[in-house]
């Protein structure tokens, strides 16, 4: 039987695995994985600019519609990296 230092050092190292996977997870676009999706895997959100329903494709974080300096478009891109994009 293992002693308590060493179940805790193994413990502690799953955990920081895990915190290291979801922390890689949440920079590396894990908006991109919880946004609501069309069957062919676009993302559906409102779009700022037009308001208006679009499913779009995200691509390295950022929806294919982003035009940069506009900025309806920069703040739904902060709302998509902040969680808080409206979808439908």
């Amino acid at each position: 039987m293992a002693d308590l230092g060493t179940l805790f050092r193994q413990a502690a190292r799953r955990v920081g695995r895990t915190v290291g996977a979801a922390s890689s997870e949440f920079s590396g676009g894990r908006i991109e994985g919880t946004l609501p999706r069309e069957e062919d895997g676009r993302a559906r959100i409102v779009c700022r600019k037009h308001a208006e329903r679009r499913a779009v494709r995200i691509d390295s974080g950022r929806p294919t519609c982003f035009e940069p300096e506009d900025p309806d478009c920069e703040s739904c891109l902060a709302d998509i990296e902040d969680g808080t994009v409206e979808t439908w």
